[in-house]
Parts: structure tokens; C-alpha cells; sequence
């Protein structure tokens, strides 16, 4: 049995040539190609959207990591402007310079800082708990 040849020329379709914006010529058109459908995944994905925003777990994790992170900002239990920490870990007290009208020393730059670690910190559990399938 002798197996027969095809050369591949002879299997692919001739793209069509441009000008510019314009087709060379009025026989290469976009139908001759073989066309391609997109492939859709059956599944959510990684950016599935949920309209129950309000006591969702997602929710529930960011407001209590934020929190969390805003009360040790706010009560010395984490380094500040006007609380720096030492090689040890210490926390001691200095000027920054910086004015406030919180008993505390917690400043504008504090709450930011604060809130900013407090989401980092809920989106790495957020992520987390998605990867393992826990959320």
C-alpha cells in the first residue's frame, strides 16, 4: 500500500492581501478563511461576580481584617507615625511632627497606612480560602 502525498500548499487557503485598509483585490475576502469560535469555559472562573455583596463572606473578611489592623494601629499595638519600632520590636514613642487632634497620636497618614496593611492582609485570605476551595 503506498501512501499518498499532499503537499501543504495544496491544504491552506491563500490569506487575503492589504493596501493600506483596502483588499488588494475583490476575490480575497474574509469568508474564504476558515473562521475560529471562541472556546467559553463552563466554569466561574477566577473573576466570577456575586450580587450578594452585603454579608458575604468576601465582605465579612475584608471589614474584620481592616478593622482589625485599624484598632492596632489605633491602640499601639503596631507602629505608627508617632510610633516607631526598634530592632527588637519595640515600639517607642517620638515626635513625627505631625498634627493631630486624636488623644492617641493617630494621625491622617496612620489611618491610610492602616487601612491599606488591613486589606492586603483580607485579600491574602480572601485568595487563599478561593484557592483551597474553602470560599
Amino acid at each position: 500500500m503506498a501512501a499518498k502525498l499532499v503537499s501543504p500548499t495544496a491544504v491552506m487557503t491563500s490569506l487575503p492581501q492589504f493596501s493600506g485598509l483596502r483588499p488588494k483585490s475583490q476575490t480575497a475576502r474574509a469568508d474564504s478563511l476558515v473562521s475560529f469560535q471562541p472556546i467559553r469555559s463552563k466554569g466561574k472562573g477566577a473573576l466570577g461576580a456575586r450580587c450578594d455583596f452585603i454579608g458575604s463572606p468576601t465582605n465579612l473578611i475584608m471589614v474584620t481584617s481592616t478593622t482589625l489592623m485599624l484598632f492596632a494601629g489605633r491602640f499601639g499595638l503596631a507602629p505608627s507615625a508617632n510610633r516607631k519600632a526598634t530592632p527588637g520590636l519595640k515600639l517607642e514613642t517620638r515626635d513625627s511632627g505631625l498634627q493631630t487632634g486624636d488623644p492617641a497620636g493617630f494621625t491622617l497618614a496612620d489611618t491610610l497606612a492602616c487601612g491599606t496593611v488591613g486589606h492586603i492582609i483580607g485579600v491574602g485570605v480572601v485568595l487563599g480560602l478561593k484557592n483551597i476551595g474553602a470560599l
